[in-house]
């Protein structure tokens, strides 16, 4: 199953997943572009995006408002539709409306494959950007092992190329592939001052000891933070 967690109160962008994209709300164009791979649940602490989750013909589960992370958000809604702990649940970030679903096929092909390996919690998906855009703070890094396993993921420039020109940095996207026997254990994992420091909720998984599998993909996706985010990815996929 597919979950989009959604909620209002998003500091850089308020009630961005209400912002409109050629009349449709982001959220529901974010719905619309994975819908054809499987059932797709938007879960919120909003009613208001709840009622629009209907209106367009989406399950909808409102959550608590208290949730630190989209991944605790989706964990409490999957824990109310009661889903086998064999269940593959994808968690696809309600401001990527332009995703491709080769992506989420990505991610799912993974997590399936990783599923019983030692360790694992989570699968992930990164793309190539280039030395200038990995100096943007929104656009996540990740740097991986020989395995394609996360080591670290920033919003700093990572790896620093100290002694030469480096430029083949990493982007990470905002999606992860769980079962729901590992997203019931992340559920269990505390805060850390990693993830509390960068903000990035991932980094809980690997301060814990745990490993995300990462895969390479093609795409001209990008996670929508601020009003100029919205307005660059207008221009790239509608203009």
């Amino acid at each position: 199953m597919i979950f989009i967690p959604a909620r209002i109160g998003s500091t850089r962008f308020p009630s961005k997943v209400l912002a409109e994209i050629q009349g449709i709300p982001m959220v529901i164009r974010t719905a619309q572009a994975v819908a054809a791979l499987d059932t797709v649940v938007i879960a919120t602490d909003a009613p208001e995006v709840a009622a629009l989750a209907e209106e367009y013909g989406f399950r909808a589960v409102l959550t608590s408002a208290d949730h630190a992370s989209g991944t605790e958000r989706i964990y409490e809604a999957a824990r109310l539709l009661d889903l086998p702990e064999d269940e593959i649940i994808l968690n696809v970030q309600a401001d990527e409306p332009f995703i491709e679903k080769e992506v989420v096929e990505a991610v799912y092909a993974l997590t399936k494959s990783s599923a019983n390996l030692p360790g694992f919690l989570a699968a992930s998906a990164y793309k190539c950007i280039s030395n200038p855009e990995a100096d943007d703070p929104n656009l996540v890094k990740v740097v991986t092992d020989e395995r394609n396993m996360a080591l670290y993921f920033s919003r700093a420039k990572i790896p620093y190329p100290r002694d030469h020109h480096f430029d083949d940095y990493k982007g990470h996207l905002g999606i992860y592939g769980f079962t729901m026997a590992t997203l019931s254990r992340y559920s269990t994992l505390s805060e850390t001052q990693l993830e509390q420091i960068e903000k990035l909720e991932q980094l809980r998984i690997l301060a814990h000891g745990y490993k995300i599998a990462m895969v390479e993909v093609q795409t001209e996706s990008f996670g929508i933070d601020t009003p100029e985010d919205l307005q660059k990815a207008l221009r790239k996929h509608l203009l």
